[in-house]
C-alpha cells in the first residue's frame, strides 16, 4: 500500500527579497501567505504527513500553522538536497513516496497536476517523477534535455550549451520521489564546485546513471512564477489575480 507525504522547502534567507525578520514564504500572495497555498493544496489531496523544512526566521513560518504539519530544521543553508535530507530525517518510516516542493513558488500548482504526477509515478514504478513547464523566457532556469522523448538530463543555464539554452522546457522543482530511492541516494548528492551547495536536481542524473526510472511530466504553459525578488512577487501577484479571476468567471 502506497503512502504519500510531502516535504516543503522553506529554510532559505530570501536575500534578494531583502527579508529581515520574516521568511519570504510568509509574504502575502493573494489572500494568504505563499506557503499556505501549497499546504492547503496538499491537505486537500489528503497527503500526510506534510513536513516543512525551516531555517531563517523559522518562527514566522511556524506561527502560520497549528499542529497539522511536522517541522525539520536546516541550520546551515547548504542547498536544496541538504534541506530535503533534513526533511527526510523526520519523515515516518511508513511513507513510500514523497513530494518535494518549494514554499515560495508552488502557489500555482493544482490538485489535477499533482494527482497526474502521482498517478504516473505509482503506475510506472518511477524513482523520480517531476513536472516540466514550457516558458517563453527560460533565462536562468534549468533546461530539460530529452532524447526520443525520454529525460536524459536537467542542465542549469550556466552549464548549458548554446543549443540547450534554446530549450523552452524547464524544471520548476516540483518533484515526487520514491522514498527508498531517496534514502539510498540523497546523502550521495555531490557538492557543487561553483556554490559549495548540494542540489536536489542532481538526483535526476544519479537515477539515470543507475538505470532508475525517471519521468518528466509535461505541464505545458500553465501559470507559474518563481519568487526571488520583490519584482517577481509583484508578477506572481498579477498572475495569481488573473488566474483566480479566470476560475471565478
Amino acid at each position: 500500500m502506497n503512502k504519500t507525504g510531502a516535504i516543503i522547502l522553506a529554510a532559505g534567507k530570501g536575500s534578494r527579497m531583502k527579508a529581515k525578520k520574516t521568511n519570504k514564504v510568509t509574504y502575502m500572495l493573494g489572500e494568504k501567505p505563499m506557503i499556505m497555498h501549497v499546504v492547503h493544496l496538499l491537505e486537500d489531496m489528503a497527503l500526510n504527513p506534510i513536513v516543512i523544512v525551516i531555517g531563517f526566521a523559522k518562527d514566522s513560518v511556524k506561527s502560520l500553522f497549528d499542529n497539522n504539519v511536522l517541522y525539520a530544521e536546516q541550520n546551515k543553508r547548504l542547498g536544496t538536497a541538504h534541506a530535503a535530507l533534513q526533511g527526510l530525517k523526520v519523515l515516518p518510516e511508513d511513507v513510500t513516496d514523497v513530494f518535494i516542493l518549494n514554499g515560495d513558488d508552488s502557489a500555482f500548482y493544482t490538485k489535477e497536476i499533482l494527482n497526474r504526477l502521482l498517478s504516473e509515478h505509482t503506475s510506472n514504478g518511477n524513482s523520480i517523477t517531476f513536472l516540466t513547464l514550457d516558458v517563453e523566457n527560460p533565462h536562468g532556469l534549468g533546461r530539460v534535455v530529452r532524447e526520443d522523448g525520454e529525460v536524459t538530463a536537467i542542465v542549469e543555464e550556466k552549464d548549458a550549451t548554446d543549443q540547450q539554452r534554446k530549450i523552452n522546457e524547464i524544471n520548476p522543482a516540483c518533484y515526487l520521489f520514491n522514498v527508498s530511492f531517496l534514502r539510498k541516494y540523497l546523502s550521495k548528492v555531490p557538492k557543487s564546485l561553483v556554490t559549495g551547495e548540494y542540489y536536489l536536481m542532481s538526483l535526476v542524473e544519479i537515477a539515470i546513471s543507475n538505470k532508475d526510472k525517471v519521468q518528466g511530466i509535461r505541464g505545458g504553459n500553465i501559470p507559474w512564477r518563481g519568487v526571488n525578488t520583490g519584482d517577481e512577487l509583484k508578477e506572481a501577484e498579477e498572475l495569481y489575480t488573473k488566474t483566480t479571476a479566470g476560475i471565478s468567471s
